[in-house]
């Protein structure tokens, strides 16, 4: 019988704290609003994972992994020719490529980092089937899940947090004029970087979130992190009824000699500019 729901109600923590006690083998499948992902478990630990249409061919993660270059990625890939995985790895092993713990620790931390995807993921329909098998050309691994549990109880912790602090993605914000503000010591993530060109009032965090491919868990750590440094504010929605308008994109930057007493905003948008 399959077990069916919406992570709203029934949290990835849960269902893998059911999966490890029961040591449930089978495969479970959620769809996002952007993406869907399946991961597979065998006897209660992690077998298998695969996100969307992103490249999980051995190559592709040993090149993501960083342990093959561009060039020999696009060689590999070139010459394979229908080679399944698990022929593949048995070659690259042979030929003294890899060792096979070099291969299963790659695919190991790229099904891991798979999974935790998913604890950022705050809507999804999921299902949980026991009738269906990672591809039979792929390499499975046999990954514990206690820490994997462990860690997403911490992510619903802060989740809920986020949430209390930040209870609807409906909302704009702004940028807090602080003239002479200097931001040249500001060490901003990536994903902040991301973030901060489109804070316009007329944005909502919603928007933000879609055109900077962020979750809605991703969008609420950026800006709670930025309301908590004093960068931005919240404000009200441009328009609190009928559909938002189109997501309002960054305005393009004179060259030109900084003023002193600029706004925060400009120095940003120059900086990120000059990256």
């Amino acid at each position: 019988m399959a077990i069916k729901g919406n992570l709203h109600d029934f949290t990835l923590t849960q269902l893998l704290n059911l999966i490890n006690l029961a040591q449930k083998t089978g495969t479970l499948v959620v769809e996002g609003s952007n993406d869907s992902v399946e991961v597979f478990f065998s006897n209660g630990k992690l077998a298998y994972a695969q996100i969307g249409q992103e490249d999980n061919s051995l190559v592709g993660i040993l090149h993501k992994a960083k342990l093959l270059s561009t060039n020999q990625y696009k060689g590999i890939k070139a010459n394979v020719n229908g080679m399944s995985d698990k022929e593949l790895g048995l070659l690259l092993i042979n030929a003294n490529y890899f060792s096979q713990q070099e291969i299963l620790n790659s695919l190991q931390i790229h099904f891991v980092d798979v999974l935790k995807r998913l604890f950022t993921w705050m809507e999804g329909f999921f299902q949980f089937e026991t009738d269906i098998s990672p591809p039979e050309d792929k390499i499975t691994v046999r990954v514990n899940l206690e820490n994997l549990i462990l860690e997403g109880s911490r992510q619903a912790q802060e989740l809920e947090h986020l949430e209390e602090e930040i209870p609807s993605l409906d909302i704009g914000v702004k940028f807090v004029d602080r003239p002479g503000a200097n931001i040249a010591n500001l060490k901003l993530s990536q994903s902040e970087w991301k973030v901060i060109p489109y804070v316009d009032p007329q944005n909502t965090l919603k928007q933000i979130a879609n055109v900077t491919d962020l979750s809605d868990f991703e969008i609420r750590q950026v800006i709670y992190s930025l309301l908590q440094a004093g960068i931005i504010e919240m404000v009200r929605p441009a328009t609190p009824e009928g559909e938002p308008p189109p997501i309002r994109l960054p305005d393009p930057i004179v060259n030109g000699n900084k003023e002193e007493g600029k706004s925060i905003l400009t120095r940003i948008i120059d900086r990120i500019r000059k990256l």
